[in-house]
């Protein structure tokens, strides 16, 4: 598995702009093949942290160069984000826990 790492915060005239892209970039990564699935979390500082897991490497890849991501990912550095880093990793071990 590969996850997607993206650590951003957004612009204050950026972000209506954002919030109206946002759900179809969701779609568009969920229609992705390899795609397993995506979280965003709001830290209280207000940085916003996005995971995204991937079967592998080539469907990470597939949504990088997706054509309209690559669109909203230009646009987000002219008008969206103040900063951001991405982080791709390759999963080395995982576990989980589930109470009934």
């Amino acid at each position: 598995m590969v996850l997607t790492v993206f650590r951003a915060r957004l612009k204050d005239e950026g972000r209506d702009a954002y919030y109206a892209l946002a759900p179809r970039m969701g779609e568009l990564a969920r229609a992705m093949p390899g795609y397993k699935s995506h979280k965003v979390f709001v830290a209280e500082d207000g940085e916003r942290v996005t995971i995204v897991e991937f079967e592998d490497e080539a469907s990470q890849q597939g949504w990088a160069r997706q054509v309209d991501h690559v669109a909203a990912k230009q646009e987000g550095r002219k008008s969206f984000y103040a900063e951001y880093r991405l982080q791709i990793c390759q999963v080395m071990r995982g576990s989980s826990f589930k109470a009934d």
